[in-house]
């Protein structure tokens, strides 16, 4: 029997990985599985783990007021050297781009244990462009034994470093596979969809406004490249849009990191909540932001997982970055890529709620991220190698 450690920590992580540790678990005969989670981030973390119904075997627990990239990385490899001395594991699969992935990757290493990166080979070709992610996502793809690509132009990147194609398996995305599994859950979960308003409307927006045809941009931004003047330019053409579009709702969750609420308050104020059409409300649960995206008209983000998201359900994405390392997006038509440049951010969330055919356009593209099937693909792979 085959012992796969899958280690995460990190939201994003989480909801990636979590449908895959649901797929092992279906094979107790085959696989011995075991999670370990480091807490990159406590509290978002800790959501999905419940909403999956997951219970780590180790939690390193290393989330500190204040930290920086030098003290994850190093509590990161420290605590991993002590859980894999103990757990012993065949195969450690990490996900993605995270200073969590690449930490236990190198940890891995360290004791000669094979990794498998889950999200392989995406690409930027700039180091500092998504920052500290792209240098992240390098290293693990130089440790990586299995590459789980989730797209053929993945797999093009890895064998452009020289990776060998024995090693690269295409797989689709597994944010779909949760993407699916979610949405498939509050359709058939009689009392689910009024308890998600309940929850929304506890949380700063009330979902009834929507109900008579009302148009919502729902905005998530994080990403630490855009710290400083590129998150003030960000909030100036979102408080220019909300004021241009008087009958349109703005709903932005706002992230826990200080460096996201201070531009909002410089640019919105300290009464964030003055305004008729523009909400800025706390952080959502999975479930709950799953429900506001599927009801939502436009996305406008900086993340990296929504751009695969959002167009699963049909919706238009435009990122606020200048990089993007899932270009397959953008040859879809499913993403634009706006930078956080004030009038480009103004100019096409305009587009895309004055002319119907562009929007039409983007929101009928075709999502290049899969089908919901990536976690049956890698279970399956690690069954040819038990």
């Amino acid at each position: 029997m085959k012992k796969i450690m899958l280690v995460f920590g990190t939201r994003p992580e989480a909801i990636k990985m979590a449908p895959l540790v649901k797929e092992f678990q279906k094979h107790t005969n085959e696989f011995a599985v075991e999670v370990c989670v480091t807490a990159q981030h406590r509290q978002m973390l800790d959501q999905v783990l419940s909403l999956f119904e997951i219970k780590p075997d180790y939690d390193l627990d290393i989330m500190k007021p204040g930290q920086d990239l030098y003290d994850v990385t190093a509590r990161v490899l420290t605590g991993m050297r002590d859980v894999l001395k103990e757990s012993r594991p065949d195969v450690v699969l990490v996900h993605g781009d995270t200073t969590t992935s690449s930490a236990a990757a190198l940890a891995a290493f360290y004791q000669q244990i094979p990794v498998g990166h889950v999200e392989a080979g995406l690409r930027t070709h700039n180091i500092y462009s998504p920052w500290p992610e792209e240098m992240n996502r390098q290293i693990t793809g130089r440790i990586a034994e299995y590459n789980f690509a989730p797209t053929p132009l993945s797999k093009k990147n890895l064998l452009a470093e020289g990776i060998d194609p024995e090693k690269i398996i295409v797989t689709g995305n597994t944010v779909i596979d949760a993407l699916y599994q979610v949405v498939d859950k509050i359709k058939n979960t009689s009392t689910l969809n009024e308890e998600l308003r309940m929850e929304l409307k506890k949380a700063g927006y009330n979902t009834s406004r929507l109900d008579k045809g009302k148009k919502l941009v729902l905005i998530t931004g994080h990403r630490r490249e855009n710290f400083g003047d590129g998150f003030i330019s960000m909030c100036k053409a979102i408080k220019a849009l909300s004021e241009k579009y008087t009958d349109v709702d703005f709903v932005y969750p706002m992230h826990l990191n200080p460096n996201v609420r201070k531009p909002i308050h410089e640019v919105f104020g300290e009464n964030l909540n003055g305004s008729g059409n523009m909400f800025f409300i706390e952080p959502l649960e999975y479930l709950s932001f799953v429900y506001l995206m599927d009801k939502a008209h436009i996305v406008l983000t900086d993340s990296g997982g929504i751009q695969e998201e959002a167009p699963g359900l049909g919706k238009p994405v435009l990122v606020m970055r200048d990089t993007t390392e899932r270009p397959e997006a953008l040859d879809a038509g499913t993403v634009k890529l706006v930078g956080t440049d004030f009038d480009k951010i103004v100019d096409n969330v305009s587009s895309l709620i004055d002319d119907a055919d562009k929007y039409d356009k983007m929101s009928h593209a075709v999502n290049p991220y899969g089908d919901g099937k990536a976690c049956r693909r890698i279970v399956d792979f690690f069954k040819t190698k038990a």
